[in-house]
This record gives C-alpha cells, structure tokens and sequence, in this order.
C-alpha cells in the first residue's frame, strides 16, 4: 500500500526514524561565540525568545515528530541573519531546508502576533516627556516624539502583470514606513506598502497618520524628511532656508533625523535577509512583509537586552531618494504656523 508522502516529515524521508535529526544540536553543548557568529545572538536571547515564543511553537501537529520550539528558533534566525537557508545552519541543528522553511514560517507569524507588544508608542505623559527630552539631547530640537522615514526592501516580483511594487528604480520591493527613538527602538513599523508609491502618499495613507490626527499628540510632534508634507504634528526641513534661525532649525532637524537612517542601517546589518546582498525576499509581498515586521520586532527585543550597538551601513541594500513634495503642494497654513513659532521660539 502506497504511503502518502504529504504526512510525512522531510527529516524522516532524509534520515529514517532511527537518525537523531530534531534533537541533535543542544544550546548548552556550544558557545555564545558560536550562536553569535552562526545565529546573530547570544544565548541569553535565544533563551528569551524560546520562553516567549515556546508555547506557540509548541501546537499540536501532526507530524511524526515535532521540531523543538529552540530548532524553530534557530532556525529562524538563522534565515534572519544570514539571508539564505544555509545548508551549513541545517546540518548544524540538524534539519533539512524544507524543515527550514517551515521553521522560519513558525516563527515569523509567532513573531508578528506580538508585534504590538514590542512596537509602539508609549501612552504615558511621563514616558512621552522623556522621549522628548532624550530627543532634545541630541541637537537641541524641542517637542519629538520619534523620527519617520521610509526605507524600501526588494522582493521577488509578485506576477508578470503587476506593477504596483515596482519602485522608481525599476524593481521590485515593500516600501515600509517606521518610527524610532532617540536610540533607535521602533515605535511604529508598517511594512506592507507597494514600492511604487512614494513616502508622501505612503504617510497620507497609514495608519500612523489616523493615530497622530485623532489622538492630537499636543506639544510634540514628528520629524520627517522633505519627501514628506509639513503638518501639525510633522515637522520637515525649510526648503531654501534664508535667516540663522533657520539654519540652526535645518541643521538641528537634520542631526535628529539621522537617528532613523542609522537604525536603518542597523537593522539591515542586523538582519542580512533584508539588505539585499543574498538576493531579494523570495516570498509573497505578503510574508515578506511578516518577514520584515518580524526583524523589527526582533530588533526592539535586541535593544532591550542591550545590543544596541550601531552597526556600519550594509552592503548591497535598496534605498532611492525620493521627490521633494512640500513646495509642489498646497502647504497647511496651520502647520507653517506651528513650524514658525517653533523658529522662533526656539532657534532665533
């Protein structure tokens, strides 16, 4: 009688039921060095994710033998980290790169459900007044609650037919709209929209302008580039600045906002699957963004355990420069208003 091969484990057809696949690679038989240089982490993080994300990967299925949560884990950030499924990491955890997939699969939806646990902004006022503070440190610009950019990530082409994700460069990518502290955490992150449409139409429709316009952040706002259109409560560059004042105000506008280029720049590092250099995110525009949410939630993780040093820019990653927008559109008179008074109130 023929056996279905669906039902069974990809391990099991590589190895047979006698061979130790899932359960060969234990963390505490290596080093830290190792699981750095092989997964991006230490492992006290590893453990971390294993207590946060262990029961989640741990539903019933109805595979012969089930991979450990750890596997999966690994797994993962092997993928995260490496941007391949590397041969050399299944062998080492003792899995096939079918079983890889799969892993990573797990992990970055278990990684996505939490990602408004990990990525948001604080609703306190005492935290909020120490966002701005922490930012005013910086280059002495008074009111931010987080720096806003976009940033693209390429991605297999969807069909032939669709164009909607073809960027100005003429290929394929996710461009995804985020906002960071003074230290580079992640207090929102939207991952989902086409690389052709520009930043400003991507703010225009994000859920992050729905929560700046209702819930009326008074006395702080955001700062964003030139690709951007001035508001209330979004702060950009003069367009030709003429006095002191507003050089000072460009100056400390553009000192601040390189906080976001650098956590950019980290997380592309960080997380090799995204910058390009192994190739683009050979998945739907849809699980490559999961994908991408699921780094950046890995990345705010990462900062509260403390590795939060800068990383060097990343080799081979997609980014264009976008159009300058606020001086081909109509301008809010009420926010060249509040941008005013912040010139002269703070810089003149």
């Amino acid at each position: 009688m023929a056996v279905p091969i669906a039902v069974l484990d990809c391990d099991l057809l590589l190895y047979g039921r006698g061979h130790r696949t899932l359960d060969r690679f234990k963390l505490e038989d290596v080093t830290d060095e190792y699981l750095v240089s092989t997964y991006g982490f230490p492992r006290q993080f590893i453990c971390y994710l294993v207590d946060l994300l262990g029961a989640t990967l741990s539903r019933p299925t109805q595979r012969s033998r089930a991979i450990s949560p750890e596997t999966q884990i690994l797994a993962a950030l092997g993928f995260y980290t490496s941007g391949s499924f590397q041969t050399r990491i299944g062998d080492a955890i003792g899995i096939s790169q079918a079983s890889m997939s799969r892993c990573v699969a797990n992990v970055t939806e278990a990684l996505v459900e939490r990602a408004s646990q990990f990525i948001h902004f604080p609703k306190d006022e005492a935290t909020l007044q120490t966002l701005k503070d922490d930012f005013y440190g910086l280059a002495g610009m008074p009111g931010v609650l987080g720096v806003v950019d976009c940033t693209h990530v390429a991605i297999k082409a969807p069909n032939a037919e669709d164009l909607s994700y073809v960027n100005r460069k003429g290929l394929h990518s996710l461009n995804c709209l985020m906002v960071c502290d003074s230290r580079g955490v992640l207090l929102s992150a939207e991952t989902h929209w086409p690389g052709s449409l520009p930043d400003c139409t991507v703010l225009e429709q994000a859920a992050l302008t729905s929560q700046f316009e209702t819930e009326l952040h008074k006395g702080g706002w955001l700062l964003g580039d030139s690709s951007f259109l001035l508001r209330t409560w979004l702060m950009t560059p003069l367009h030709i600045p003429e006095t002191p004042a507003e050089y000072r105000y460009n100056m400390a506008h553009s000192a601040t906002h390189n906080i976001i280029e650098r956590t950019f720049r980290t997380i592309r590092s960080r997380f090799r699957c995204l910058d390009g250099s192994k190739g683009t995110l050979q998945y739907s525009p849809e699980k490559s963004s999961h994908i991408i949410l699921a780094c950046c939630v890995l990345h705010n993780i990462s900062l509260q355990h403390g590795l939060d040093v800068w990383s060097a820019p990343a080799t081979g990653h997609l980014e264009q420069s976008e159009e300058e927008y606020e001086q081909m559109k109509s301008v809010d008179s009420d926010a060249c208003r509040v941008r005013q008074e912040l010139l002269l109130t703070h810089f003149s």
